[in-house]
């Protein structure tokens, strides 16, 4: 079985342009805008996005999982008892997921295109 990488990180935002200005002035980090309420960062050592959209935002910082099989891998969280709780829908570059671990953390898994 192939290890899964953390491979980006997803900051819930209630303004992206004003967060777009905080991150980017503290700490020089670069964005790629897909729309008013989604932009991708890098530069920050681990890639990521400030999103301010209502569909698939969460109420935490959202670590996001690689996977190249993104039916398998939804089955091995359910199998291993995780709580499904947005199931597989498509965003820009890709599909993904979200579920909670037993402790209620909520992570997501993603399949790039």
């Amino acid at each position: 079985m192939p290890k899964i990488p953390i491979a980006y990180v997803e900051l819930p935002s209630n303004n992206v342009a004003a967060d777009k200005q905080f991150y980017g002035s503290l700490f020089d980090w670069s964005f790629q805008d897909y729309g008013p309420d989604y932009a991708s960062f890098s530069d920050s050592g681990l890639d990521g996005g400030l999103n301010g959209s209502n569909e698939g935002r969460s109420r935490a910082p959202l670590l996001v999982l690689d996977t190249d099989n993104l039916e398998a891998m939804l089955a091995r969280v359910v199998a291993a008892g995780g709580a499904i709780t947005l199931p597989i829908f498509s965003f820009p570059g890709g599909r993904r997921f979200h579920f909670t671990d037993p402790s209620g953390n909520e992570l997501a898994v993603m399949q790039r295109e």
